[in-house]
C-alpha cells in the first residue's frame, strides 16, 4: 500500500506543485484539505476542489472552521484590543494556526503516515504550520517540497506543464491573502521601506462618498448588534459591518514588523471590520473599566498578539490570559456610535449602562459632589510627600 500524506492545499501554484511532486516523483497517495477560516467562498472552494482531482488528489476534503477560529481566536483579539505594532490586527497571520490544527488533525484522523504544506523557507507560515504540526502529531512526518527544494515560480509551472496540468498560473503584481478578520497584500512597493500601496492595490476600492453612521453593540465585550440588530451569528456580524465600511476604503494601512525568523517583514493590509470593532470595543472599555484593568488588559493584550503572531497559540498561558481577558470584560456593555466616511471613521460616543461617567461623585472640570476643597488640599500634599523628600535631599547634598 502506498504511504497517505495530507498537504494543507490552497490551489495555488506552490502547493499546486506539491500534490504532483508528491504522488509522481515520490508515490504518496495525496490526501488534499483545504481549512476554511472564513477567507474563501463557496465558488472558490468548488474550484480549488476541483483543482485538487485534476492533480491527482486521492481525496479532497474542505474543513469549515470559520466559527471555531471565531471562537477561540477573534473573540479574544477583540477583547484585548490586539493590534500588533500597534497597527496590524493579526489579520491572516492569526488564521494559519487554526488551519494548521485542522489540518493535523485530519491527518490523524485518516492515519496519515505524512502532513505537508507548501510554505517558503523565507516567512512566517513555515514555522506556524512546522510547529503546530510537530506538538499536535510529533510521530507523522512533516514534507515541504517548495521550501527544501528552493523552486523558483518558473520551474513549478513548466513541472506542471511536463506532468500534464496546464493551468493559467500568471505572475500578479501583488499576493493577496483574503481572510475573515482582514487581508494582506505583499508585493512589489512592501518590498521597499521607502515606498506604499497605490490606492488601485487594495482588493476593496472606495465606492461610497459623505458620512453614515453606524452603531455596533457589544456584551460582555462580544459584538453582539449593528445598526440595532441582533446577531446570534457573530461571523456573519463581521461580514456584514466589512460589506459596509469596506465599501469606504477604511481599514487600509502597512504593516512593519519583526517576522518570527529575525528578519523584518512588511505588508500591506485591509480590514475595515476589525479595525472598526476594536477601536470602538477600546473606546466603551474607557468608558466601563477602571484605569488599572485598561492597563492591566494593555499588556496581557499585547503579549497574547505576539504570542498569536508567532506561532505560540498552544502555549498554556495562552489559556491563562484568555480567562483574564474574560473576566475583564463584564463590563463592557453597551452601544458604541461610529461615523464612516472615505478612508477614514471617527468614534463618536458610547450608550452604556456601566459608563463610569455617569456617576453622582462629580462631572470632570465642573463640579465636586463627593470631597470638599478641604479634602482636595491634603491629598495633594500627601500625595506630593515622597517627590518633596527626594528634592530637599537632593538640596541637602548640593545637587
Amino acid at each position: 500500500m502506498k504511504q497517505k500524506v495530507v498537504l494543507a492545499f490552497s490551489g495555488g501554484l506552490d502547493t499546486s506543485f506539491c500534490v504532483k511532486y508528491l504522488s509522481e516523483e515520490k508515490g504518496y497517495d495525496v490526501y488534499t484539505a483545504v481549512a476554511n477560516t472564513g477567507g474563501f467562498g463557496p465558488e472558490e472552494l468548488k474550484s480549488i476542489e476541483e483543482r485538487a482531482y485534476r492533480l491527482g488528489a486521492v481525496k479532497h476534503v474542505t474543513l469549515d472552521i470559520t466559527q471555531e477560529y471565531y471562537e477561540k481566536s477573534i473573540k479574544y483579539m477583540v477583547f484585548g484590543n490586539v493590534l500588533r505594532n500597534g497597527t496590524y490586527p493579526i489579520s491572516v497571520s492569526s488564521e494559519r494556526i487554526f488551519q494548521a490544527m485542522a489540518i493535523i488533525n485530519y491527518a490523524k484522523e485518516i492515519g496519515a503516515d505524512y502532513v505537508a504544506h507548501g510554505s517558503t523557507g523565507a516567512g512566517n507560515d513555515q514555522v506556524r504550520f512546522d510547529l503546530t504540526f510537530d506538538v499536535l502529531a510529533p510521530d507523522i512526518k512533516i514534507l515541504t517540497p517548495t521550501r527544501d527544494m528552493v523552486l523558483t515560480r518558473e520551474y513549478e509551472i513548466n513541472y506542471l506543464k511536463q506532468h500534464g496540468y496546464e493551468a493559467d498560473f500568471t505572475k500578479l503584481e501583488y499576493s493577496i491573502n483574503k481572510g475573515l478578520w482582514g487581508t494582506s497584500i505583499g508585493g512589489k512597493e512592501t518590498l521597499h521601506s521607502e515606498q506604499t500601496l497605490p490606492d488601485e492595490a487594495y482588493p476593496s476600492q472606495v465606492q461610497k462618498q459623505g458620512e453614515e453612521t453606524i452603531t455596533i453593540g457589544f456584551e460582555q465585550g462580544e459584538i453582539c448588534s449593528l445598526n440595532g440588530q441582533a446577531y446570534t451569528d457573530k461571523v456573519q456580524l463581521i461580514r456584514d459591518l466589512e460589506a459596509i465600511a469596506s465599501a469606504y476604503g477604511i481599514g487600509r494601512d502597512m504593516h512593519i514588523g519583526d517576522t518570527i525568523i529575525g528578519i523584518k517583514g512588511r505588508v500591506g493590509f485591509e480590514a475595515a471590520a476589525p479595525m472598526v470593532i476594536i477601536n470602538a470595543h477600546k473606546m466603551l472599555e474607557k468608558h466601563t473599566l477602571t484605569k488599572w484593568q485598561q492597563y492591566w488588559k494593555d499588556q496581557l493584550g499585547t503579549w497574547y498578539g505576539m504570542f498569536l503572531h508567532e506561532a505560540q497559540y498552544l502555549e498554556p498561558v495562552m489559556r491563562d490570559i484568555e480567562q483574564f481577558l474574560t473576566s475583564s470584560q463584564r463590563n463592557v456593555n453597551g452601544t458604541v456610535i461610529v461615523r464612516l466616511r472615505p478612508l477614514s471613521f471617527t468614534l463618536v460616543g458610547v450608550d452604556s449602562p456601566f459608563d463610569l461617567m455617569k456617576t453622582d461623585f462629580g462631572e470632570y472640570g465642573e463640579v465636586n459632589r463627593a470631597w470638599t476643597a478641604d479634602d482636595v488640599k491634603g491629598f495633594t500634599k500627601i500625595l506630593g510627600n515622597q517627590m518633596k523628600i527626594y528634592y530637599n535631599v537632593q538640596k541637602r547634598n548640593g545637587r
